[in-house]
């Protein structure tokens, strides 16, 4: 049974419609994300699964649990990390997780949350002097303080520098390897594409996709790139008739053939029925910026 399923979910502020007949459900053990743009919808749709927000139609379980009616319940269950999750800056470490474990019934060993999470060095320090990548080390924990089933990342890694976004992905599966569920909205491409085992795609408060990272990109592009320099003069027209191409451009004394299907071997052969040798072969396959971009018509955030 999936561990959250959400059905015709909307929710309205006025005239103005947030989220419009969303349906998703998440397995249990996976790393699940939500993708989108900005103003799309999809912190106000965890906002509802979380119990934060209240909806105006369809329905939501997580657990077995209705996030309205039984919150109290589901707060026992999920671990939360805030998109907005700014902490007093002259709370310690370690006061901070104290503070947060006492919100439990069960609670995790803070004390052994600190060393699990590379907080040692820092328990003393103030939230304040801490780097961006400390706090996010000290966001998981405190997600996790609770034991959860379900952890919920948002934004987790925006504002971080290259490397520490990297170390925050290397968390992120370790979190997942503990057994836990991981929901995960992002805007990044990368770390969507490397950490998550599916992607809703939401776009002006409606679900535009839902697959694998390899399945939307498949079914968003389905092209492929092949770029080579000709040996000897080329006419397009050699290539432009193939059934598998379906265009052909030129940069200086390079040569890019957008197709798909089975396009290199299609061009390769072609090319050497004309005695050509296509030098420096390359081939670009379409990436998860490129669906995002097809069925969004938006561009990623940098």
């Amino acid at each position: 049974m999936p561990v959250i399923e959400v059905q015709k979910l909307r929710k309205t502020y006025g005239d103005h419609v947030a989220v419009d007949d969303v349906s998703l459900s998440v397995e249990e053990g996976e790393i699940f994300g939500i993708l989108g743009p900005n103003g799309a919808g999809k912190t106000t749709t965890v906002e509802c699964i979380e119990g934060l927000r209240g909806y105006d139609g369809g329905s939501i379980s997580v657990m077995g649990l209705d996030p309205h009616r039984d919150k109290e319940e589901l707060r026992q269950r999920i671990g939360i990390q805030l998109q907005e999750s700014e902490l007093p800056p002259r709370l310690k470490v370690w006061e901070a997780l104290q503070l947060y474990s006492t919100f439990y019934r069960e609670p995790a060993d803070w004390r052994s949350l600190i060393g699990e999470w590379g907080l040692e060095e820092k328990r003393d320090s103030r939230f304040g002097q801490l780097s961006g990548g400390q706090k996010q080390r000290l966001s998981i924990a405190l997600a996790l303080v609770g034991k959860p089933r379900i952890a919920v990342f948002d934004e987790l890694t925006t504002a971080l520098d290259p490397r520490a976004r990297r170390e925050t992905w290397q968390l992120v599966e370790r979190v997942r390897a503990q057994g836990v569920t991981v929901l995960l909205v992002t805007h990044f491409m990368e770390e969507a594409e490397r950490l998550c085992d599916r992607i809703a795609v939401i776009r002006d408060g409606r679900l535009v996709a839902l697959d694998s990272p390899p399945g939307l990109i498949a079914a968003a592009t389905g092209e492929q790139h092949l770029c080579f320099t000709p040996s000897a003069p080329l006419d397009e027209a050699l290539l432009t008739a193939l059934p598998e191409v379906t265009s052909v451009t030129r940069a200086n004394s390079r040569v890019t053939v957008t197709g798909s299907g089975d396009l290199v071997y299609a061009v390769v052969v072609a090319l050497a029925r004309h005695d050509i040798v296509p030098g420096e072969l390359s081939l670009k396959q379409p990436t998860l910026e490129d669906a995002f971009v097809k069925l969004t018509g938006a561009a990623p955030q940098a």
